[in-house]
């Protein structure tokens, strides 16, 4: 046999043994590919949720925490029951106060000037009244105290509570039992509901507890002060540092590292829901306009007597009343706080007022001028803004 031939010969041969050879062996590489990748798919299937995947918000379908963290307050369940209807309260027995006698007037008007800096005594002292008139008028005050919850994700240090998340189905919002408040006062309550809470690792430390001191950039220690981190005093070495132009961080006591503020140290988070529970007190006034050319709000300082008060669930408008005003106001009034307050809170009492407040207009003459002041309230407050006799104070 030839050179040529062999070399031929050998050639083919060898290509069949390459065949042969390769064609079993990408198979079974093949073969592996295809079982590694069934095998990490049943895995990846047997965890969730899946590894490094953004988890799922685990109330989701939780029954009244669908929206935990979107803000706002939770509407209240619908009543089982209707509301009673209301039934009309007591008539007072006297509708009318005393008129201010004069002498009343006079010593309310001096006791005011005398509590003024910049008012002179002649007019309260000289002056002489020359007519007095009654101006009093209505106050209608209604008032809606009202409960209010919203919820959010919160966490804490890890103490050693219980991770109840499942344990049984978390009570909804309106479920968790909350301790009235005095009617009518303002307050709040924050609660953890019931079997929402577990326990997760301390992201800001990482576990550990503690966190790199920022004041000293975790070295443990700072640039001395006194010689600018040289160590040198002139020629000496430096008392404050001992001539290593370092001190010790005061912060972290030289450690580089400090409490985790987070976790304070604990190294574990305790997560749940926090319900918080708001108790408010909603009022509005009413002050029949009464033409006395008092400003109507200073009568907010001031209180009358007491004609009408009730209170109850709702209270009804005030249909009977002898003033045409109080009874279109108390109507529109309970409209309003009902639309307002009923759709995201639930009204706990409401209480209806209505006070007759003295107003007394005074003339008096001074210098052969006519000036004016008003006295009001029970508590026989004055107004005179045309004082005549005033000067200019200052104060050191």
């Amino acid at each position: 046999m030839s050179g040529g031939n062999c070399t031929q010969h050998f050639g083919k041969r060898s290509e069949k043994i390459f065949a042969n050879y390769t064609i079993p062996k990408e198979r079974e590489r093949e073969r592996k590919r295809s079982k590694a990748s069934s095998t990490n798919k049943m895995y990846s299937a047997a965890i969730y949720p899946p590894q490094h995947a953004p988890a799922a918000n685990p109330f989701a379908s939780m029954p009244g925490y669908e929206g935990i963290g979107a803000g706002g307050f939770l509407p209240p369940p619908v009543p089982l029951q209707p509301v009673a209807p209301t039934q009309p309260g007591p008539t007072p027995e006297e509708w009318n106060i005393p008129a201010l006698s004069e002498d009343a007037a006079r010593q309310a008007f001096k006791d005011y000037v005398d509590s003024q800096c910049c008012y002179q005594s002649g007019p309260a002292n000289e002056g002489v009244i020359t007519n007095m008139e009654s101006f009093n008028t209505y106050r209608l005050r209604l008032e809606t105290f009202t409960e209010s919850r919203s919820t959010e994700m919160a966490e804490k240090p890890y103490e050693g509570e219980t991770a109840d998340f499942y344990a049984q189905p978390a009570p909804t919002p309106w479920e968790v039992q909350a301790k009235i408040p005095e009617l009518f006062t303002k307050h709040t309550e924050e609660i953890r509901v019931p079997y929402t809470s577990n326990i997760k690792e301390c992201n800001a430390c990482h576990a550990e507890g503690t966190v790199s001191c920022k004041d000293c950039e975790a070295k443990g220690y700072k640039q001395c002060n006194r010689c600018n981190g040289s160590g040198k005093d002139g020629e000496e070495n430096c008392t404050g540092c001992n001539g290593t132009g370092k001190d010790r961080c005061s912060k972290c006591s030289g450690a580089g590292k400090i409490k985790c503020e987070t976790c304070k140290g604990k190294k574990q988070l305790l997560t749940f829901i926090k319900l918080k529970v708001e108790w408010a007190n909603n009022v509005d006034n009413h002050v029949v306009e009464q033409n006395s050319g008092l400003k109507a709000e200073e009568l907010n300082s001031v209180n009358g007597k007491e004609l009408f008060k009730m209170a109850q669930i709702m209270v009804y408008p005030l249909y009977g009343f002898p003033n045409p005003a109080i009874v279109e106001a108390s109507d529109r009034l309970i409209k309003e706080h009902q639309s307002k307050y009923a759709q995201t809170s639930r009204i706990m009492q409401q209480r209806q007022t209505v006070e007759l407040i003295p107003v007394t207009k005074v003339n008096y003459k001074w210098k052969n001028n006519i000036h004016v002041f008003y006295v009001y309230g029970k508590e026989n407050k004055v107004s005179a803004d045309d004082y005549p006799e005033t000067c200019c104070c200052v104060i050191l």
